[in-house]
Order: structure tokens, then C-alpha cells, then sequence
């Protein structure tokens, strides 16, 4: 059975999936990787959630405010044991259940054209595809998509 937590971002099992997520995302895209390292900071978040399994965190995501509607959301990651069993569509059905909670009416979000699976997790999930926005305008790399909550 999964357990979701509400957390901020200096909880160590989010830190400890972010290191875990970073090495996953350099092995796929490599040195392209350097100029997203920069949007993804961090420090300060007060919305993170974990998710677990008895007493092993096995997923995170968090939320940023982009302007006074909207939400990015921020550093998706499930071990990959724990992949394709429905636990990524918890952590974001409850990181939306969170931003309606504090008045914000839609999300968005960035991921890469070469991660499928985090595409279709999006869309399963109601998201559609928008112009990239923000510091992602021009990158070739990034799919941008966008949710009404």
C-alpha cells in the first residue's frame, strides 16, 4: 500500500530521490542535461510530496508557484522498481488536490520529448500540450504541457 506525505524539500528522502533523479536524467540526455540543471533547484519548496511503501520512500514531486494562478509542478521521480504501478499517478493527483487547496487554478509543467512514458503519464492524467513557456521557449528538447485544476 502506498502512504503519501506532505513535506517541504529539505526532508532527506526527497533529497535522496532528487540525487537518484538527477543521475537518471544525465544518463539520458547527457550534457544537454547542464541547461535544465539550473530551473531545477530545490531549496525553499514548501510543497513536496513523498510517496511510500512500508517505510521506503519510493516517489517525489513537488510544486513552485509560477504566477498567482498557476503551478509548476517539479522533479516527478519513482524508483524504478516501482514504475508502472500507479504510484506517479498518486503523487500527482495529490500535488494537484494541494495546489486547488491554496487557490490555484491550473499547473503546468516541462518534461523531456524523449521520456514517452512521462508524456502519456501527463496526458492519462488530463494535461495537454502548450507552447514551451518560460526559461523552456526554444528548447528543442522539452514538451510543455498544461492542466485547468
Amino acid at each position: 500500500m502506498t502512504t503519501l506525505k506532505r513535506v517541504n524539500s529539505g526532508h532527506p528522502g526527497f533529497r535522496k530521490l532528487i540525487i537518484e533523479l538527477d543521475k537518471e536524467l544525465w544518463n539520458i540526455f547527457g550534457t544537454v542535461q547542464a541547461q535544465y540543471d539550473q530551473y531545477n533547484s530545490i531549496e525553499q519548496i514548501d510543497t513536496v510530496v513523498l510517496a511510500y511503501e512500508q517505510d521506503t520512500v519510493v516517489a517525489c514531486g513537488c510544486f513552485k508557484q509560477y504566477d498567482a494562478q498557476t503551478v509548476e509542478i517539479k522533479r516527478m521521480f519513482v524508483v524504478p522498481g516501482r514504475r508502472s504501478a500507479g504510484v506517479a499517478t498518486l503523487l500527482l493527483q495529490e500535488l494537484e488536490a494541494w495546489a486547488r487547496e491554496l487557490q490555484y487554478q491550473a499547473a503546468i509543467l516541462e518534461t523531456g520529448k524523449i521520456m514517452p512514458a512521462a508524456v502519456r503519464l501527463y496526458e492519462k492524467n488530463g494535461y495537454v500540450v502548450t507552447e514551451n513557456y518560460g526559461q523552456y521557449v526554444g528548447m528543442e528538447q522539452s514538451v510543455c504541457m498544461r492542466k485547468r485544476l
